[in-house]
């Protein structure tokens, strides 16, 4: 769903572009810094890339207009896809994201940066499994250290469930982000495994494969 969604406002933008590049857009291209500076960051097994689009200040207003309407609609349906990916990665990112915000500690620690490449990855997969392999990445940090995170950020912040406490969010989700054997795999197509219960972005609790395909 996000690739294609993606897809379409790319396509959408570059022909909207395609169509209103001018030879004014064509002459500045050419006086343009030759040095452009593509990748922006790395960490990881990651790069992050930015790309020319040459024309776009050319566009008329209104068509600007749309493509800034276009991201606008990408970015409502963002939330679907965390939660189709895995039950827990709208939990998980907010409870990052709160700590990224509020933390009162160190932030120059060696800790705190693995705690900001792990945030990264989370951000660029839409959740805590890496986007090619399923397989669910580890934070570098340990769970003593999320435990300080979590204490030294804004309280009123977190995504807490009904009656929950801080200390109870962070104790549900450390296994969740630390323990290499729960929700291995978003995906799990070991054709001996169980698919229901080896993959991650299921919506079923206590089903078996078997038991979904004789009920449907």
């Amino acid at each position: 769903m996000r690739v294609l969604r993606e897809s379409l406002i790319s396509f959408a933008l570059c022909s909207l572009i395609a169509c209103s590049t001018s030879e004014k857009a064509g002459q500045q291209m050419k006086t343009e810094e030759p040095l452009f500076k593509y990748l922006t960051e790395q960490f990881a097994d990651l790069k992050i890339l930015r790309y020319r689009v040459p024309g776009f200040d050319q566009l008329a207003p209104g068509r600007k207009e749309l493509i800034y309407y276009l991201y606008q609609a990408a970015l409502s349906g963002r939330e679907i896809t965390w939660d189709q990916n895995y039950k827990h990665n709208l939990c998980i990112r907010r409870t990052l994201e709160n700590i990224y915000l509020t933390y009162k500690g160190d932030r120059n620690s060696e800790d705190f940066k693995k705690f900001e490449v792990y945030l990264k990855r989370v951000w660029f997969s839409s959740g805590i499994h890496h986007h090619y392999s399923t397989n669910k990445f580890l934070p570098e940090f340990t769970e003593e250290y999320f435990a300080q995170l979590v204490k030294e950020s804004d309280q009123g912040g977190f995504p807490l469930a009904g009656g929950e406490t801080v200390e109870q969010l962070a104790s549900r989700l450390t296994p969740v982000m630390f323990d290499p054997a729960v929700d291995a795999k978003k995906v799990n197509l070991d054709p001996d495994a169980d698919l229901i219960k080896g993959s991650a972005n299921n919506f079923y609790e206590g089903v078996t494969q078997k038991e979904a395909e004789e009920y449907y």
